[in-house]
């Protein structure tokens, strides 16, 4: 199984459009196809970006699914940060997150993890790859 730490943007890609390579992560998480592991930060991240960027009705009817995601999580605690800074400073507890849990990263956005990645050895995949991973790991 994938030990991966989600990026918010596919989370909210993958909620509110509900296709491409986001939505079907988000179906394979729901149905337990990956070990995805969440710092308190990132968990407070994705529910600040979807309540933000969301009308009411709406956060209400994706709040139980949002929900149901993070019930199948395992909380990583972060012992030990990684701070230079990088491009996007929010990206620093995705990398935190990421490097305690000894997880790869599902972003839309490498490049703004390409110095982590050269730098701390940390694996980073876009949505489509982790999407071919999982469809090769099921045949």
């Amino acid at each position: 199984m994938q030990r991966v730490v989600i990026d918010t943007n596919v989370v909210f890609e993958g909620l509110t459009r509900q296709s491409g390579a986001p939505g079907l992560i988000v179906d394979a998480w729901l149905s337990g196809l990956l070990d995805v592991r969440v710092s308190n930060a990132l968990a407070y991240e994705y529910t600040d970006v979807l309540m933000r960027h969301l009308s009411v009705a709406r956060w209400e009817r994706i709040r139980p699914v949002f929900a149901a995601l993070l019930s199948n999580v395992t909380f990583v605690s972060v012992y030990y940060t990684w701070r230079p800074t990088w491009p996007d400073r929010g990206d620093e507890h995705v990398i935190d997150c990421a490097m305690n849990a000894g997880a790869t990263i599902v972003t839309l956005n490498l490049k703004d993890f390409k110095n982590a990645s050269a730098n701390l050895g940390l694996r980073v995949v876009s949505p489509v790859e982790l999407v071919a991973r999982l469809a090769a790991a099921l045949r």
